[in-house]
């Protein structure tokens, strides 16, 4: 089943459009990732080279001697990974789909740097961004709604 999804940075300067044949995702905690991401780990959609179209060329940052990263200098969102020689396929961050909702985790990276307190948090309180007030009293001042 070939699908094709959208995507993007958080400012809309860089837009992507990617053929998938599958909806796996996986989550890689290396330490690389967490610094790239700022956050526990990143969740990525690995792809063919080829399947990615780019409507405007991301900038990249070589985040290592093997490796480099797409993102926007406009607004910092992190888009993806590839290795530098080109080999095999690259990675396109989860959260910079249009809808990410189609995606499911089928497996862990980096597990050298994962931690567990992070894996299941099924038992935390969950507060909407709409229903808490610092943030909707702000976006209401600013004559906004509440992103989604």
């Amino acid at each position: 089943m070939l699908t094709t999804m959208t995507g993007g940075c958080q400012c809309g300067r860089i837009r992507y459009a990617v053929r998938l044949d599958n909806h796996e995702a996986y989550l890689c905690h290396c330490r690389m990732c967490q610094k790239a991401t700022g956050g526990v780990a990143a969740a990525f959609v690995q792809v063919a080279r080829d399947a990615v179209a780019w409507e405007r060329e991301p900038d990249w940052y070589a985040s290592s001697a093997i490796a480099r990263r797409p993102f926007c200098s406009a607004c910092g969102t992190p888009l993806g990974f590839a290795f530098l020689d080109g080999a095999g396929k690259m990675d396109i961050t989860v959260g910079s789909f249009d809808d990410p909702s189609i995606f499911r985790p089928v497996s862990h990276a980096g597990a050298e740097s994962l931690h567990e307190a992070w894996l299941d948090t099924r038992a935390l309180p969950r507060h909407r961004s709409d229903q808490t007030p610092s943030v909707a009293d702000r976006w209401k001042a600013a004559g906004l709604e509440v992103p989604e």
